[in-house]
């Protein structure tokens, strides 16, 4: 990084309350609202206990301050936050790299995908379809919210986030639909090996012994 940026929190939630700081002072209340009108929780996960933890954290690194408490009748105390020079160049660095450099991310389908041996193909295929439609119905959904914001007048810039997701969920669809095809008829190089270990190893725990595979090293 050009510039000496202080240490980056863990919590993808901090670079939300950073963005919503940037615009102007809010309290953590004010934050997750604004997060939530926008729909920036399906981006980043919210949660009301983190975020004000997240907050005093951000604060105890001199990244933000409070400005102000105040109370609105019986409602408890709302303190003000601000954000401080070190926190403008963490935010802007922060985002800078998420924007500009990928990142290994250990996600559900993947580990799936890499233990699926452990059920028969058969049965693989047969649940990629299921996964195939969820995706099917879920970019519905996703394409017809950007649709009725663009019509409303919205700029595409606010729902930008949401065509990336559309975009990711149409080439899972793609590899899965592929995938479960190439399982069920054959295609997919090893998948007669794939059957036979699976019906030995079913065998070897229902008699109790142990499997007699052949050796997978190098």
């Amino acid at each position: 990084m050009a510039r000496n940026a202080p240490k980056r929190p863990r919590n993808l939630l901090a670079l939300a309350v950073l963005a919503c700081l940037s615009e102007r002072p809010m309290h953590p209340y004010e934050i997750a609202t604004t997060l939530r009108q926008r729909a920036k929780h399906e981006s980043v996960k919210l949660n009301y206990g983190s975020l004000y933890g997240v907050v005093e954290g951000l604060a105890r690194d001199g990244l933000i301050e409070p400005v102000e408490t105040t109370r609105d009748g019986r409602r408890p105390e709302r303190t003000t936050y601000r954000l401080l020079d070190a926190g403008w160049i963490l935010f802007e660095d922060w985002l800078s790299d998420l924007l500009a450099f990928p990142e290994k991310e250990f996600t559900q389908l993947e580990a799936g995908l890499s233990f699926m041996p452990g059920l028969r193909p058969e049965v693989v295929a047969t649940l990629l379809g299921e996964r195939v439609r969820a995706l099917e119905l879920e970019m519905a959904t996703l394409q017809g919210g950007v649709d009725a914001a663009v019509a409303t007048g919205l700029p595409e810039l606010f729902v930008v986030e949401v065509r990336f997701r559309l975009a990711m969920r149409r080439a899972e669809a793609d590899f899965c639909r592929e995938l479960a095809a190439s399982i069920s008829d054959g295609r997919l190089a090893g998948v007669e090996m794939w059957s036979a270990i699976y019906e030995e190893l079913n065998a070897a725990r229902k008699e109790g012994r142990l499997p007699d595979l052949p050796d997978f090293a190098p």
